[in-house]
C-alpha cells in the first residue's frame, strides 16, 4: 500500500465543475493511467482518493491537494508522467510525493487557505488599505447569508486571518486573503469583499495556497 499526496492546479476551463464532477474526473484519469488504485471496503467499494478542501464553483487554483492510495508502489515521477496524459485541459498535476499511511487525513490537516482576489473598486488604494486595516482591527463582525433559503448567522471576523493589498491598476485591485478553512467552517472571499464595503462582485478569485497544521 502506498499513499501519494498530489498538488494540482485548476484553471479557467474547469472552474465551473462541481466537487462531485471533479472527483469523477480524477477517478477516470487515474483508472485510464493504468494505476493500481486501493479501494474502500463495504458493499460499494470506491477508489481511496480524498481532496483536502473542496473548491467553490467559479474559483481557480494553483494549490489543490489530494491524497491517492495505491495497492502497488509507483515512483512519484512515473505517477505524474502517466496521469498527466489523462487529464483534460485546465487541470495540471504539479507535484506528487509519498506520505505516511498512518498520518491524519489531508482534510483534517487544513487550517487556512490563501487567495488572490481581483475586484473593481471605486476607492483609491489608500482608502482600500484603510478599509483592510479597519476590518482586521474589528474584534467581531456579525454576518449572515442565505443558503437553500435558510439564513446562516456567524462571526465573519473569526474566519479572516489576514488581508493585504497586492496591487492596483486604475480601478482594478488585487487583494490577498488568508481565510480560515477547516472542518468546522471556511471563509468565503466574496463575503470579505462585501464586508470591506466594495459594491462589485470579484472579477476573479484564485486560491494560491492551502496551509496545513
Amino acid at each position: 500500500m502506498q499513499r501519494l499526496r498530489l498538488k494540482f492546479s485548476r484553471g479557467e476551463e474547469v472552474k465551473f465543475l462541481s466537487h462531485l464532477d471533479l472527483m469523477r474526473l480524477w477517478e477516470r484519469a487515474l483508472r485510464r493511467a493504468g494505476l493500481f488504485l486501493a479501494y474502500s471496503q463495504g458493499f460499494t467499494p470506491h477508489p481511496r482518493i480524498s481532496l483536502a478542501a473542496p473548491l467553490p464553483v467559479g474559483i481557480t487554483s494553483q494549490a489543490e491537494l489530494m491524497d491517492v492510495f495505491l495497492s502497488r508502489w509507483v515512483s512519484p515521477y512515473s505517477f505524474i508522467t502517466q496521469v498527466r496524459k489523462q487529464l483534460p485541459q485546465g487541470i495540471d498535476l504539479l507535484e506528487a510525493w509519498p506520505v505516511g499511511l498512518s498520518i491524519p487525513s489531508v482534510q483534517s490537516q487544513v487550517r487556512f487557505a490563501e487567495y488572490k482576489v481581483e475586484v473593481e473598486v471605486e476607492k483609491g488604494s489608500r482608502e482600500l488599505e484603510l478599509a483592510l486595516r479597519s476590518l482586521l482591527s474589528t474584534k467581531e463582525l456579525p454576518w449572515h447569508h442565505f443558503r437553500d433559503t435558510e439564513a446562516r448567522y456567524y462571526d465573519l471576523r473569526a474566519l479572516v486571518d489576514d488581508l493585504w493589498l497586492i496591487d492596483c491598476h486604475d480601478s482594478l485591485c488585487a487583494l490577498g486573503m488568508r481565510l480560515r478553512c477547516d472542518a468546522s467552517s471556511a471563509g468565503r472571499p466574496e463575503q470579505v469583499v462585501k464586508a470591506l464595503g466594495l459594491s462589485q462582485h470579484p472579477k476573479s478569485i484564485h486560491r494560491t495556497k492551502l496551509i496545513l497544521s
